[in-house]
């Protein structure tokens, strides 16, 4: 451990413990870091078949892909789902870490991604404010109304029944209300059903924000780079620097860096997360 480094994690230790109010921000860095890979070893597991089939190579890009029959395009997401969203059911250490750092604090999570990793790892959920969706939740393509369904039951069916990549024909999954087709209620477009639990954590969220002003608030930024910086990266640098008793603690291995505006108020890690977050525990 460099003396730098222990400095930095020291600086961090002690504002962690002497802050009213924590807030945590976490992008795709995170679950990275935590082992969640969408090639590689788990791809080739998974689907192997698709990748032969089509040349990609990774769980993301065959989201995307414009599968010919719907029979197909739910059999290739109803494994991603499965896989990246219901097959876990015990913490991740990373995950966990991060948890026991903040369990006993006023805290709140503002997060990126949608694969239910804060809950299993035991944050409380009314303290989750998922920005972009969930992969646990359908909306109707068009959309013609503004709510969300629990996909858990049939994602479960479908990966179980499914055949030569394909799933039966009376799985697909059709809206209760207009019965076109659903989708998963990913932000991808105009299209993103916000409904009255994503409203809520929003509240909850700004709520959060509000009560901290003023008070002595650290800010923990996990692995957030620039594909959305509007939602994390950029709001906390304005926190930090208006904030006159807020502090910025920016965990990130590629964009370890911050303005210069805050540059007196940021610790900035690029080392290992798991490394860091255990030595901030102990």
């Amino acid at each position: 451990m460099s003396k730098d480094y222990e400095e930095r994690i020291k600086k961090a230790k002690r504002l962690i413990a002497n802050a009213d109010y924590v807030i945590i921000g976490a992008g795709a860095g995170l679950s990275t870091a935590a082992g969640f890979e969408y090639s590689g070893e788990k791809f080739d597991k998974y689907f192997k078949d698709f990748g032969d089939k089509y040349g990609f190579k990774d769980m993301y890009s065959g989201g995307f892909y414009p599968y010919a029959t719907e029979e197909e395009r739910w059999a290739y997401w109803s494994r991603y789902v499965y896989v990246n969203r219901y097959l876990q059911t015990t913490p991740n250490e990373v995950y966990a870490k991060l948890f026991k750092l903040v369990r006993d604090k006023d805290y709140f999570v503002l997060t990126t991604n949608v694969d239910h990793q804060f809950q299993i790892a035991g944050f409380d959920k009314q303290r989750l404010f998922y920005t972009q969706g969930d992969y646990g939740l359908f909306q109707c393509s068009v959309p013609c109304h503004n709510k969300t369904y629990d996909n858990k039951d049939l994602i479960v069916k479908m990966y179980n029944e499914q055949k030569d990549m394909k799933i039966p024909t009376e799985l697909i999954p059709k809206c209760p209300v207009c019965g076109k087709p659903m989708e998963m209620n990913l932000r991808a477009d105009d299209k993103f059903v916000q409904d009255e639990g994503w409203q809520k954590h929003a509240r909850a969220y700004q709520n959060f924000i509000d009560k901290t002003r003023n008070k002595k608030v650290v800010l923990i930024e996990i692995g957030v780079g620039y594909n959305t910086p509007a939602i994390i990266k950029y709001p906390f640098e304005k926190m930090t620097y208006f904030g006159s008793k807020t502090n910025l603690i920016r965990i990130n291995k590629d964009y370890a860096i911050c303005s210069k505006e805050i540059k007196d108020k940021a610790i900035l890690f690029n080392e290992n997360t798991k490394d860091i977050l255990q030595d901030l525990l102990n």
